[in-house]
């Protein structure tokens, strides 16, 4: 087994859902207005340390997490659902580095230690 202990991943929230544009159509409401409603938040990325994992292995054959997208909205003013956040596991011991500017975003030491990297969009 190699000992790779340093990787650069991609990381990405998930997009927010669309809105719909729907309006309110029934006999005997001959001006009923908008309907629609709006689309859910896309899920967030963490990164969570645990001592179960010892290398970053992993990540040299994945390098790309994004979390789930928001659901679009629907007519008679039915949000879209959110999506669901991502977990990513790390091992202990982990030092995140943001790569463009070379910020320490967190220094994970502890166990099920948990940092966000990447908040989800709005619709």
């Amino acid at each position: 087994m190699a000992l790779i202990d340093e990787v650069v991943i991609r990381i990405q929230g998930g997009s927010g859902g669309n809105g719909c544009v729907s309006f309110r159509r029934e006999s005997f409401v001959p001006f009923g207005g908008p309907n629609g409603g709006d689309g859910g938040k896309g899920g967030d990325v963490y990164l969570r340390s645990t001592r179960d994992k010892t290398s970053l292995l992993d990540f040299k054959y994945q390098p790309r997490y994004q979390a789930e997208r928001g659901e679009h909205g629907m007519g008679k003013d039915m949000f879209g659902r959110g999506g669901k956040d991502l977990i990513v596991s790390v091992p202990q011991g982990t030092l995140v580095f943001d790569q463009e500017t070379g910020e320490l975003i967190a220094d994970l030491t502890g166990h099920e230690q948990t940092c966000l990297v990447a908040r989800g969009g709005r619709a």
